[in-house]
């Protein structure tokens, strides 16, 4: 076993061609501590349900375009650089309102279980 897992998830053009322009990257690094997908959405595109997740809070980074992030009755203007974290029970759903693609990547990570964080989990060599 190698102490690092790299992968190629190809250019945004490529992701946007995959089912739902999805890349997700658990399997393909093996994390341990979360889940993360990078999504390329056409114009127009909107998520047609609703979701909430139990145990993982959701982090919505955006990096290009711009949308809706609809979390509960709370909707939520979002463009590149817009960063939207979503805690747990609650019903989310997100769209494309913008002339372009909308690319974003999504992080799921349970709840409550970060401990440390930057130099709190670090040491100088």
């Amino acid at each position: 076993m190698t102490d690092y897992t790299n992968t190629d998830l190809g250019t945004f053009e490529q992701i946007a061609k995959l089912e739902n322009g999805k890349a997700f990257l658990h399997d393909a690094l093996n994390l341990s501590s979360c889940e993360i997908s990078v999504n390329v959405t056409p114009k127009g595109f909107k998520v047609p349900f609703n979701h909430k997740h139990k145990q993982n809070e959701e982090v919505y980074i955006v990096l290009k375009g711009t949308g809706i992030i609809t979390v509960g009755d709370n909707k939520i203007n979002v463009r590149e650089g817009s960063a939207v974290r979503v805690a747990t029970g609650v019903a989310r759903t997100i769209e494309n309102t913008g002339d372009g693609e909308f690319s974003f990547i999504c992080i799921q990570a349970k709840e409550g279980s970060l401990t440390q964080f930057g130099f709190s989990d670090a040491e100088l060599c």
